[in-house]
């Protein structure tokens, strides 16, 4: 078995959400079945927005796919264990993070990832107590940050910016410990006061400052948050239902850029569907402003992040990205 696949597995263990939705293969009927996985986060509101009209039986995807293709949902916490799914044949595409999605096409040598498309920027943070007086990371020497899984976006960036401030930072430890935690359980760690701030996404954003009296130390404005990815073998098989997948979901940004009131109302709908919970309406509203929705790829942030992956050791070598936008 290949070292890289080795590692995604790995990867995908340590931060393997309660969130994954398992389902059963259906019968087959004869149709194409599209299965797609994004993560329970604001900024994967494509998915959180087309996931909801499949279960109204108003599919988005569905509708422009064709009466020949089904699509199918499956839900992450955290961009390694999405993409160990598309390694392992779970799913064809998924929402998720611009370092897994690096990482995973790094460690298959250019052979198993690419980018589709773009899908948010921004919406990103490092969140500490309000009553907090660190004001750099040297303000962190000797405490926790938690993020969401190890490897993923947020874990990356944290390590990087930490190590940007002058101190050592290790997988397991170093001057400060960077804790992967699940985004649902980061609140009770930073409630507790277990650790010092949280690198996460919407809406754990606005949740930590608006329960847990948390403030904003670091926000990423300009960096890419979310982009949809497909597997090489998936997109040779199936071009033309790609194709077809990618164009739905540039409609669908644009819709929602155009009808965000609307498009928030079916976020929350979907979010309490999943997390089998009230998710307060005032608290999306909060997140959506600092999300930029987006069909494009901002190549520069791309090559930023796979500095940022070097410098946290999870890159040993600068890959060539030449092959992983799909459509340049």
């Amino acid at each position: 078995m290949k070292p890289w696949f080795l590692l995604a597995v790995a990867l995908g263990l340590i931060g393997a959400s309660a969130y994954f939705t398992f389902r059963k293969p259906a019968p087959d009927d004869g149709r194409l079945t599209v299965r797609i996985g994004h993560f329970p986060n604001v900024t994967h509101a494509q998915a959180l927005v087309a996931h909801h009209l499949s279960r109204q039986g108003k599919g988005w995807f569905e509708e422009r796919l064709g009466p020949d293709v089904k699509v199918e949902w499956y839900v992450y916490n955290a961009g390694p264990s999405a993409t160990e799914a598309i390694f392992a044949n779970s799913v064809d595409l998924t929402y998720v993070g611009p370092s897994p999605a690096i990482n995973a096409y790094a460690r298959s040598h250019g052979a198993e990832i690419r980018i589709a498309a773009g899908a948010a920027d921004a919406g990103a943070a490092l969140v500490i107590h309000g009553d907090s007086e660190i004001r750099d990371a040297a303000g962190f020497r000797g405490k926790k940050i938690a993020t969401p899984q190890l490897g993923n976006t947020q874990d990356v960036a944290a390590r990087a910016w930490l190590k940007a401030g002058g101190l050592k930072i290790t997988q397991l430890g170093g001057d400060a410990q960077v804790v992967p935690t699940a985004n649902p359980d980061q609140m009770g760690l930073f409630a507790s006061r277990r650790v010092e701030g949280v690198w996460t996404v919407e809406p754990w954003v606005a949740r930590l400052e608006r329960e847990a009296g948390g403030k904003i130390l670091v926000e990423e404005k300009d960096a890419v948050t979310t982009v949809l990815v497909t597997g090489v073998d998936f997109a040779a098989e199936h071009p033309e239902v790609l194709a077809r997948v990618i164009a739905a979901h540039k409609e669908l940004t644009d819709w929602i850029i155009a009808h965000p009131q609307e498009a928030r109302k079916m976020v929350v709908a979907e979010m309490e569907a999943i997390t089998r919970s009230p998710i307060d309406p005032a608290l999306i509203a909060t997140a959506w402003p600092r999300i930029v929705f987006t069909n494009e790829v901002n190549a520069e942030s791309l090559r930023t992040y796979v500095n940022h992956a070097r410098e946290a050791g999870f890159l040993t070598e600068v890959p060539d990205l030449g092959k992983l936008l799909l459509v340049p």
